[in-house]
């Protein structure tokens, strides 16, 4: 019974709040694929993106 009850709680929750859940979401997949699938090509590219991003939001402040 508890389980289902936090259950409801989770969607009521990702209902008030898309955006956090999927930002949360799209986080956690794309940690998923770093540690369980990305290539050697896959992680020289992703460091190649982070490091573009990070200079960027760097540059906003």
């Amino acid at each position: 019974m508890q389980r289902n009850r936090q259950t409801e709680a989770n969607k009521k929750w990702q209902q008030k709040n898309k955006e956090r859940a999927k930002y949360l979401s799209d986080r956690s997949r794309a940690r998923s694929f770093i540690r369980n699938q990305a290539t050697l090509e896959d992680v020289e590219e992703l460091k190649k993106l982070l490091d573009d991003r990070e200079e960027l939001l760097k540059n906003e402040n």
